[in-house]
C-alpha cells in the first residue's frame, strides 16, 4: 500500500498527491501519484492498440519501443502502459503501483518515479504497467464501493491474470514467463498474485509493502488510508477477517510462496539521501514518509520471520536509510533487476 506524499514530490509537483502524508498516530494514508509522462530517450511516442482482432494484434511500436494500449476488461477498457522487449522476447514484468494509483498513467512509467522503462531499457524483457486501481490492492472486489459511489465492483485479479495475458499473448508476450513487482499496496498484491497464479508468475518483489496485514490495528489502518484516497470502503473489498480478507495476507498465504524467487524490501524509515526538505511542509511529509516506512519494515521483519518459521528462502533487504518515496523504490527495482531476469532467462 501506498500511503501519503514524499518530501521529494512536494518540490515537483504540490497540488498532487504524492507519495507519503502518513497516517501518523491515527495511520493517515495517502500515496505518490505519477507525473505527466515524459517519453525517455530512445522510446517512441505512445500510441493507442484497441481491443485485439480476432487475427491477433499488430505490434505498431518497435522491439524497445513504448506504447500505450487499451485493454478490455470486465471493469471496462484499461490503459496498459507498455515498454516493449528490447530484442522481442516473450518474458514480462508487471509493475504495479500504490494505494493512489492514477487514472492516466502508471508512476512505475515515469522517469521522475518509477523509470522502469529507464532500468530494464536494454534488457529482453517487456514492461507491464497497468493505469488506475486506486485503493484496489489489485484484488477482486466482494462489490461497488459503497462510500464513493462506484458504479462497478473492481475486478483486478481477473483482469491482471486472464484478461490482461490474454490480450497481450496476441503480441507475443508469454502468459507464463513472467514477473511481477511492487511498492507499498502494489507490494502486498505482487505476493498475492504470485501466490495464487504460480503458472503466471515465476519471480515476485515487494518493496516497502504491508505484509502482514491482519496484524493488530492494520485493517483499521488501511480503512483510514483507503477512505483517504478515493473514499473507497475496505468492507466492499472483503469482509472483516473474512476468507477473502485472509486470502490477501501474505502473512497467512506464505506457505504458498514455497520455490518462488523473491526480492522483499523496506528500509529502517530513517532519511536518507533522496530525503531533503527544503520547507516546513516539505519537513512535514518526510515525517510522515518516516512513519510509513518504519510500519511497513516492522510488517516486512515479521513476513521474514514468518518465511522463516516455513523454510521458504527469499532475498531480503533492509537499507539502513530510507523513507516511503518513490527514489528508494527505483533503487530496489535496480537491485531486483538481475534476480527477476534470470528467473525468466530473460
Amino acid at each position: 500500500m501506498r500511503f501519503g506524499r514524499t518530501a521529494a514530490e512536494v518540490g515537483v509537483e504540490s497540488g498532487r498527491r504524492g507519495a507519503s502524508r502518513g497516517w501518523g498516530k491515527r495511520m493517515m494514508a495517502a500515496g505518490a501519484a505519477a507525473l505527466a509522462l515524459p517519453i525517455a530517450a530512445g522510446m517512441v511516442a505512445p500510441t493507442l492498440a484497441t481491443a485485439a482482432p480476432t487475427h491477433g494484434p499488430v505490434l505498431r511500436a518497435p522491439a524497445g519501443g513504448f506504447e500505450e494500449l487499451m485493454v478490455p476488461s470486465t471493469m471496462g477498457p484499461i490503459k496498459v502502459q507498455v515498454k516493449w522487449a528490447s530484442q522481442g522476447g516473450d518474458a514480462a514484468l508487471y509493475l504495479l503501483d500504490g494505494l493512489r494509483a492514477k487514472d492516466d498513467r502508471n508512476a512505475w512509467s515515469d522517469p521522475a518515479e518509477g523509470d522502469g522503462p529507464g532500468i530494464f531499457a536494454n534488457d529482453n524483457i517487456t514492461l507491464v504497467m497497468p493505469v488506475g486501481g486506486q485503493s484496489s490492492f489489485y484484488a477482486d472486489w466482494y462489490s461497488p464501493s459503497n462510500t464513493n459511489g462506484q458504479k462497478y465492483t473492481y475486478r483486478w485479479e481477473t483482469f491482471l491474470t486472464r484478461e490482461l495475458p490474454d490480450f497481450l499473448a496476441g503480441y507475443g508476450v508469454s502468459r507464463t514467463n513472467n514477473a511481477i513487482a511492487g511498492l507499498s499496496m502494489g507490494g502486498s498484491a505482487a505476493l498475492a498474485l504470485a501466490a495464487y497464479h504460480r503458472e503466471q508468475f515465476k519471480h515476485a518483489s515487494a518493496f516497502s509493502g504491508y505484509l502482514n496485514i491482519s496484524a493488530p490495528g492494520m485493517r483499521e489502518a488501511i480503512r483510514i488510508a483507503m477512505l483517504d484516497a478515493g473514499r473507497f470502503n475496505v468492507d466492499s473489498m472483503a469482509a472483516p477477517w473474512s476468507p477473502a480478507w485472509l486470502r490477501m495476507d501474505p502473512f497467512v498465504f506464505a506457505p504458498q510462496l514455497k520455490g518462488l524467487p523473491m526480492y522483499i524490501s523496506a528500509a529502517s524509515g530513517l532519511p536518507g539521501p533522496y530525503d531533503q526538505p527544503n520547507s516546513a511542509v516539505g519537513v512535514f511529509n518526510t515525517g510522515n514518509a518516516v512513519v510509513l516506512e518504519a510500519l511497513s519494515m516492522v510488517n516486512t521483519r515479521a513476513f521474514q520471520a514468518r518465511l522463516g518459521q516455513l523454510g521458504i528462502p527469499a532475498h531480503f533487504d533492509f537499507p539502513g536509510a530510507g523513507t516511503h518515496s518513490w527514489r528508494y523504490w527505483h533503487d530496489q527495482l535496480m537491485n531486483a533487476r538481475p534476480g527477476i531476469l534470470a528467473a525468466l532467462n530473460a
